[in-house]
């Protein structure tokens, strides 16, 4: 049973350097076309089911981290210099 203990750390570990390249490469210079979003949001969904089983806060924390990067920032819009949005 310590084995599996073990085993659970190393992967967290590896959760949480998979997600720091996730975000490294979700910027959006990098994403700028649809197929470069797709497969960012591919990659985000992928990390969220690798991570599900994960008890360590910091994958949970990345995981939060990533889903905000696969909103779109909002704008504010303003009409005869009238906010409309």
């Amino acid at each position: 049973m310590r084995n599996l203990g073990t085993i659970d750390v190393a992967l967290d570990e590896m959760l949480v350097n998979l997600a720091a390249i996730v975000l490294r490469l979700s910027t959006p210079e990098l994403t700028r076309t649809p197929e470069a979003r797709r497969a960012l949001a591919r990659s985000v969904h992928q990390y969220g089911v690798c991570a599900a089983r994960s008890s360590d806060p910091r994958v949970h924390e990345l995981k939060a981290q990533l889903d905000g990067r696969l909103k779109p920032s909002l704008r504010i819009v303003a009409v005869h210099g009238v906010k409309v949005s």
